[in-house]
């Protein structure tokens, strides 16, 4: 049987690399699918209008979304999320995770990791025209790959590096840390 809590969480996303880190406060709800896996459901904070960074093209994306209905997601009721925000949905196992955020016909990600493997990170964006779209499709490798706590988790580690063809655009982060 499925079972979920709604708890607070810190989501922490940053490069070894670069000078590239985001840390958000947010609730999280935990799907408990079986004893190792989990779908965990969560608001990705609006993005930054583009008249107050000085990038070309975000502004469109600030826009509140929310995820399509997927058949394989049915039976789930999903957080409503504040305005300006979107929706983060992240599969998880023990070697395996994906995360998807669908945009409102704007952006949209994809990424699968699975420890020890070449996954594949998808980025879409939509333009105002019909049918006008551009996609980027980018190679991960998951160094690690770490889900702590029982019954439901309590954090949540991803290391991988992120490639284009045979360049290596840098190793990141994402920690989710799951509080009680």
């Amino acid at each position: 049987m499925l079972t979920y809590h709604r708890r607070p969480a810190s989501v922490c996303w940053l490069s070894l690399d670069l000078a590239v880190r985001s840390l958000v406060d947010t609730s999280v709800t935990v799907y408990q699918k079986d004893a190792n896996r989990y779908h965990l459901v969560m608001t990705e904070p609006a993005v930054v209008d583009a008249m107050a960074t000085g990038l070309e093209g975000l502004g469109s994306a600030a826009q509140p979304s929310k995820l399509t209905n997927n058949s394989e997601w049915s039976g789930f009721s999903l957080p409503e999320g504040p305005p300006g925000g979107r929706l983060l949905w992240l599969e998880v196992s023990p070697n395996r995770a994906t995360m998807t955020m669908q945009g409102n016909g704007t952006f949209s990600y994809r990424h699968l990791w699975e420890r020890g493997v070449y996954g594949l990170s998808r980025y879409w964006l939509q333009s105002s025209g019909p049918g006008s779209h551009d996609r980027l499709r980018l190679r991960n490798f998951t160094r690690d790959l770490t889900v702590e706590g029982s019954p439901i988790p309590r954090s949540l580690r991803l290391e991988y590096e992120l490639w284009s063809g045979q360049l290596r655009l840098g190793v990141y982060v994402l920690s989710i840390e799951i509080h009680p």
